[in-house]
């Protein structure tokens, strides 16, 4: 959309600039244009806001920082802030540095990559926005394999001995992301009813993207 301006011209809307600053970008990023604007499509379609931040499309959930588009030398990603408290079953994301805690990236050398890893990037993308809604954070002074259980959880696990097993049957970041959904909640009547919810999938071995 554009308005009007004195002597006549137009001028246009800060939505406008904002797409035209976000297209120029994609195409600047070359030879990783086409892959840039693939993941940035799978991204918005989970609803997530854009906005640009260190010269690139940020993507935003709760107001929170979720992921940001990544053209490196060799590959492109898609870079997600807190990737470490991500479940991964697929695989798909890595430490963009061997001293890297929080921060994960799904690199990619072609569109063909990118749509075969669609599904899976949409769990991933999904299951960061519901993380970055909750408020949650990577505790950068624990082992990744630590988590803060909320006192509703410890409970449960101490009553249910088939819930404990099958809960410590889970991977670290199964649990990791049970765990921060749970505490997500304010009130402990949700935290519970939250649990209950997703104690059979906990049984059948499951993380909380699993199908």
């Amino acid at each position: 959309m554009t308005h009007g301006a004195p002597g006549g011209s137009m001028v246009p809307m800060p939505e406008e600039r904002a797409s035209g600053r976000r297209q120029a970008y994609l195409r600047a990023a070359e030879p990783w244009s086409e892959e840039l604007a693939e993941l940035r499509r799978i991204v918005l379609a989970c609803g997530l806001e854009e906005e640009e931040k260190w010269g690139a499309p940020c993507f935003t959930a709760g107001g929170r920082n979720v992921a940001i588009l990544a053209p490196l030398r060799d590959t492109c990603g898609l870079s997600v802030f807190a990737g470490a408290l991500l479940d991964d079953p697929d695989g798909l994301l890595e430490p963009p540095g061997p001293n890297s805690r929080s921060g994960r990236v799904a690199r990619f050398t072609d569109v063909a990559g990118v749509l075969r890893a669609e599904p899976a990037l949409t769990a991933l993308v999904r299951q960061a926005a519901e993380l970055a809604r909750a408020g949650a954070t990577v505790d950068l002074a624990a082992d990744r394999d630590d988590v803060a259980m909320p006192a509703e959880l410890r409970a449960r696990l101490d009553a249910d001995e088939a819930f404990r097993e099958a809960w410590e049957a889970l991977t670290p970041g199964r649990r990791r992301g049970y765990a921060l959904h749970f505490a997500g909640a304010k009130q402990p009547a949700t935290r519970t009813a939250r649990i209950e919810r997703h104690a059979p999938r906990i049984l059948a071995g499951k993380g909380m993207h699993d199908r």
